[in-house]
């Protein structure tokens, strides 16, 4: 990252920066010491084999580091999730057997008055919430510990730590919906359609509206795509799709394309090359939640795991998530799912046809079976 100061530096005096991968300068045959690098680099631009990489606009960058130190605030968060259960297993609290975690309203009020002095395990399993399924007689068995002062300071100072980086991401929301205010070049509100119950980690404003105002279509109504995915996305390259020629450039960029590693015209693999990038990250978790999804793109993923393996399932799933965002952000229009059964319908179609094809080759007619099996 040492290269970020400078860069904001110099485009923020005039100048035309260009960020170039390291690959297209090792690629290029001449001589190059580290000596007369920058030379070399001067010589190779002037020649104009070297291309800018792709970085968003300055507004776009600010809401990508937002939300990238929302993501820090929230793994940090977590490790103190893991810290209060620690405490409870070393007092001999086996809380989570009963409820599903302890970051959760029901484990929060019991967590807090044990802090608070409470040790009666009757008047904490009053607490449970209607839903939880477990009894108040289950969870205060749970909840019989030895209270060793150690472990309960411990518990203490673990809630503490939670609770201020709470305050830190209701701080570091405000500033994400700020920004996102900025960028809103749309006026509305996307249209009521299927109904998509708010994530634990996200945001507490409306965020599928501010997305909407920032990008002008609702990325949302793509299955297995909700609004903390979409800014995930979003945040990383903006709604502005120009800088990509092709649907194909766009998926390229996060490496969700088929690798090219040919070798005297042969193909000798089509692994997709491996990147850290958080937009194809975001999709591939995107992806894996259409596992049981009735719609046409969950009928896809699904054939493509009877097809592959499943990290391939995915990285593909991944794909077409991938392009139905950048045909929506170009071209302004709404997706509308057809359904599973239209596309195995399709998938049938298309069978058949390969089928007719290759029984014509071959000097052959099929005939449809008056009693399909």
């Amino acid at each position: 990252m040492y290269w970020i100061p400078l860069f904001e530096l110099l485009e923020s005096r005039g100048f035309t920066v260009l960020l170039v991968n390291v690959r297209h300068v090792k690629n290029v045959p001449g001589r190059k010491s580290d000596v007369l690098d920058c030379q070399w680099l001067q010589q190779l631009m002037t020649c104009g084999p070297l291309q800018g990489a792709f970085r968003p606009a300055n507004a776009v960058c600010a809401l990508r580091s937002l939300w990238r130190q929302r993501g820090m605030l929230l793994k940090s968060q977590g490790r103190h999730v893991q810290h209060m259960q620690n405490a409870l297993t070393q007092t001999n609290i086996r809380l989570t057997n009963v409820i599903s975690g302890v970051a959760g309203e029901t484990g929060q009020k019991i967590l807090r008055t044990i802090v608070a002095g409470e040790r009666d395990g009757q008047v904490l399993a009053a607490m449970k919430n209607a839903r939880i399924r477990a009894s108040r007689g289950e969870i205060a068995e749970s909840l019989q510990s030895n209270w060793r002062a150690e472990h309960l300071f411990a518990l203490k100072q673990a809630l503490a730590m939670f609770d201020f980086i709470g305050t830190q991401l209701a701080e570091c929301d405000r500033e994400i919906g700020q920004q996102m205010q900025s960028l809103q070049t749309h006026d509305g509100e996307p249209a009521k359609g299927k109904k998509h119950g708010r994530a634990r980690n996200a945001p507490k404003f409306d965020l599928r509206t501010q997305l909407f105002r920032m990008c002008g279509v609702d990325l949302t109504r793509i299955d297995g795509i909700d609004a903390t995915t979409a800014l995930a996305v979003v945040s990383e390259t903006g709604a502005d799709m120009s800088r990509f020629a092709t649907a194909g450039h766009f998926t390229s960029w996060p490496s969700l394309c088929p690798g090219t590693k040919i070798t005297g015209g042969k193909v000798m693999s089509g692994k997709t090359k491996r990147v850290a990038n958080r937009a194809a990250q975001a999709l591939r978790l995107a992806a894996t939640a259409l596992r049981s999804s009735k719609s046409a793109l969950g009928a896809y993923f699904r054939r493509m795991c009877a097809r592959m393996d499943k990290p391939k399932a995915v990285t593909a799933a991944a794909h077409r998530l991938a392009r139905l965002i950048y045909t929506m952000l170009t071209k302004g229009e709404e997706y509308t799912d057809q359904g599973q059964d239209h596309y195995e319908e399709r998938y049938r179609e298309r069978v058949l046809r390969q089928l007719a094809q290759r029984a014509e080759k071959m000097g052959m007619k099929p005939v449809a079976s008056e009693n399909p099996a």
